[in-house]
């Protein structure tokens, strides 16, 4: 690709950094700015290594390729390459070199594709020729739960009139107004368009009411750390739906370590950011972190396919319904394990596409 002075590089979705021949950062557009956590500011005039240095065993060769780029003005690709940011994060990305041939111009420039999001995007798309297949599934265990639904109820119901106790009152009412939603979407499976019912939401609300009914039943084996954005706007979405995929990853992080478990809710935007081939300005992103045994490998691939499970009581259905849920916002669902640290991520677009 040739890029002319003066291309408004800010319009592209690829993540373009523009270097001289020593490697000094000449500028970088708004998607490399998300991708590499920084600001054109911070980064212009300061050498790239300083900004996302190459690790690992594709180090050595990355230099090579690019002092080869440079010397010849030809050309080349970088694949997988690990990078550690400034910031401490580590990602994966390709990289296309392109010496500039323009007159009194011998920039380079760096194309750098995430490879984190396009195995999300290959994913997605995995995950939208499952989801006849979650649907029927989904429909038969709804019709299962609903009649059990209302037994709950009303016991919670005969429970708070017969015992006067604050406390039992306390229970008793989270019993009926989790009933209650858990109705309301059991009856949204078994519509016809499992529409969603959006409205303008605070995540925080969401998160919290998550952390209080995961520590109402794990009581003291489970420790929530919240690390929010108090800046993070309103939205528009389905509060129900929303609280139930994140309550679906949380309850699978504590039943997978029972013991000792702490599990931190991490809230952050991320600006310009692209998802399922559309480019948002502003997409609201949920950390769920745990320090659990983490996900075998061999399932890392398909654990948000329905009836993937490594436990043998467990019935391989939460993943998959919060995985469709971020599908009907528009969003979608990464994660990332290793023993000790596993990270599920939430994004969720915070503004309406319009056609």
């Amino acid at each position: 690709m040739n890029y002319k002075p003066g291309f408004d590089l800010d319009s592209l979705t690829t993540c373009i950094v523009l270097i001289d021949e020593h490697g000094v950062v000449d500028t970088l557009n708004q998607s490399a700015q998300v991708l590499l956590e920084t600001s054109r500011q911070r980064a212009s005039g300061n050498p790239f290594d300083e900004l996302a240095h190459a690790i690992g065993q594709g180090a050595i060769q990355w230099h090579e390729t690019l002092s080869n780029a440079v010397r010849t003005r030809l050309p080349a690709v970088s694949r997988d390459l690990k990078i550690a940011l400034k910031t401490g994060k580590e990602i994966n990305v390709d990289v296309v070199i392109t010496p500039l041939n323009y007159e009194h111009d011998s920039r380079i420039l760096l194309e750098m594709s995430p490879l984190d999001r396009a195995r999300a995007i290959s994913e997605t798309e995995n995950l939208r020729e499952a989801q006849q297949r979650l649907h029927n599934v989904v429909k038969g265990m709804a019709h299962e739960v609903k009649n059990p639904l209302g037994g709950i109820r009303g016991a919670a119901q005969l429970m708070a009139r017969k015992f006067d106790d604050s406390e039992l009152d306390e229970y008793a009412n989270i019993i009926i107004s989790e009933v209650d939603r858990l109705q309301a979407l059991v009856d949204r499976m078994l519509g016809p368009r499992e529409s969603l019912d959006k409205r303008r939401i605070n995540i925080h609300e969401v998160t919290e009411r998550v952390r209080q009914l995961m520590e109402a039943e794990a009581s003291e084996a489970l420790t929530v750390i919240r690390d929010y954005d108090p800046s993070l706007p309103e939205f528009s979405a389905d509060a129900d739906q929303l609280t139930q995929a994140i309550l679906n990853i949380v309850r699978n992080a504590w039943e997978a370590s029972k013991t000792d478990c702490q599990i931190t809710i991490k809230t952050r935007s991320r600006r310009q950011y692209t998802l399922n081939g559309y480019r948002h300005k502003l997409v609201c992103a949920i950390d769920i972190i745990d320090n659990g045994p983490g996900i075998p490998n061999d399932l890392m691939s398909s654990i948000f396919l329905p009836m993937v499970t490594s436990r043998p009581e467990g019935s391989g259905l939460g993943l998959s319904i919060a995985q469709l849920t971020l599908t009907r916002h528009g969003g979608v669902i990464q994660a990332v394990s290793e023993p000790g640290n596993t990270c599920f991520t939430l994004l969720v677009p915070m503004e309406e596409l319009h056609d």
